[in-house]
């Protein structure tokens, strides 16, 4: 059956009140226009203070399940897709560092089985390991430069002779030096632990890496201004690299931080320094920035409090989009680019060879991303006018918590479409 929508659609080239024919049942967009039908037509109609964004992709978000099941008291992929949608994200990149990696072939399809459990589509990044080698098709792999949270990493002495064997694919890296955070282990605090040197080192060895072997690069949760600096004066070497910034590392500094909430928050890499803050912030608020990504990492309340790292985020996802565009007055022609087109360009790179190899993914039509004819019908619609407080009834994932607990937000999620259907 054929729907209709209509509201002040947010595109990179435009921001305008149009209509969205699609249909239902295949999900996809049928036409886009203006005065499609009459407004008596119209099954969804939204004023001009919600703004109807095309469906917001996370492109760094760590799910917990595997195939050993072990770490599903954190998160599984049926409440991350919850999880999602209550934060308005209509799609998500899973990482690979489970207790079972999916390093390899087999495992990685074995992933994909468990990732249908979810409410919105799931594409997987494949691990990068010592012994390990590219797949026989094209995915997104995941490098960990060091040692982060779980097993999947590269030694120092490694990451040459490793990466060669995947020249010309698609990486996202997590950059920080080993050297530099084993020299640093016995400092008292986690920022000292892993200071901004330990970031903005790794995404200089990362950078040259890529160069050698023509690597489609993105650098992950870039949390210090020199790094991000580093990344633009890489592109202009022709470099395809692109990076992401977390919210948490936008909004938080660690001066403004009590010493409960210097542990709670801890995260790899750290909250940073008010100038590394307020300097990423710059860089994201000017469009420099790829993707606006949560690094949506959950462990319990218990484990947290043990020292863990890694902070929950796709509830906050929508909420915090309306404190780019409030208090920062974010145009939104920049801001969609990273929420929505840049990640779906980032999938298309693999999205029609999934389509080869996996039936869940043909219903995605063209592609995610955009609001253009033969595309997902996954749309975020944002009203900008009513506050909302996040806390634990606002919480759809397992964990029940955020790092934005308490905090009030000018807008809030009113809608979240999903491959034609309204879950939201």
């Amino acid at each position: 059956m054929i729907k209709y929508l209509e509201g002040v659609v947010v595109n990179s080239d435009q921001i305008r009140r149009t209509q969205i024919a699609f249909d239902e049942s295949s999900g996809l967009i049928v036409e886009v226009g203006d005065a499609l039908v009459a407004k008596a037509q119209v099954d969804y109609y939204y004023e001009d203070d919600d703004l109807v964004f095309p469906g917001f992709i996370d492109i760094h978000v760590h799910a917990r399940e595997d195939m050993t099941g072990e770490d599903n008291y954190k998160e599984d992929f049926t409440s991350a897709g919850l999880s999602a949608v209550n934060g308005g994200v209509t799609a998500f990149m899973d990482m690979p560092n489970n207790k079972f990696p999916p390093t390899e072939e087999k495992g990685y399809y074995a992933k994909t089985s468990l990732a249908t459990k979810s409410s919105v589509p799931v594409f997987l990044y494949a691990g990068i390991g010592s012994q390990t080698g590219p797949f026989h098709f094209p995915v997104p792999y995941k490098v960990y430069m060091t040692k982060s949270v779980g097993d999947l990493f590269i030694n120092d002495d490694e990451w040459e002779e490793v990466l060669s064997r995947y020249a010309g694919c698609l990486i996202s890296f997590h950059c920080e030096d080993g050297q530099i955070l084993r020299k640093n282990v016995d400092q008292p605090t986690h920022l000292k632990r892993r200071p901004p040197e330990a970031e903005i080192k790794a995404i200089e060895s990362a950078i040259t890496l890529i160069k050698k072997f023509n690597i489609d690069a993105n650098i992950c949760h870039v949390s210090t201004k020199e790094g991000l600096r580093k990344i633009i004066e890489a592109r202009k070497e022709n470099l395809k690299i692109t990076c992401e910034v977390t919210p948490q590392h936008l909004y938080f500094c660690n001066e403004k931080l009590s010493s409960f909430e210097k542990k709670f928050l801890q995260m790899n890499p750290p909250i940073r320094s008010r100038e590394d803050q307020e300097g990423v912030l710059e860089f994201f608020l000017n469009g420099e920035v790829d993707f606006l990504a949560t690094d949506h990492a959950p462990h319990t309340l218990m484990e947290k409090l043990s020292g863990i790292s890694g902070l929950t985020g796709l509830d906050t996802y929508g909420v915090f989009v309306t404190w780019l565009i409030k208090n920062c007055h974010m145009d939104v022609r920049k801001l969609v680019k990273t929420t929505s087109e840049n990640p779906g360009i980032f999938i298309g790179k693999f999205l029609k060879n999934l389509q080869k190899l996996s039936s869940p993914y043909k219903k995605l039509g063209e592609g995610i991303g955009f609001v253009r004819q033969g595309y997902a019908a996954s749309f975020t619609v944002l009203n900008m006018t009513n506050k909302t407080k996040m806390t634990k009834s606002e919480i759809k994932s397992k964990t029940n918590w955020s790092p934005f607990e308490s905090k009030t937000f000018p807008g809030n999620v009113k809608n979240t479409f999903v491959m034609g259907k309204l879950l939201k």
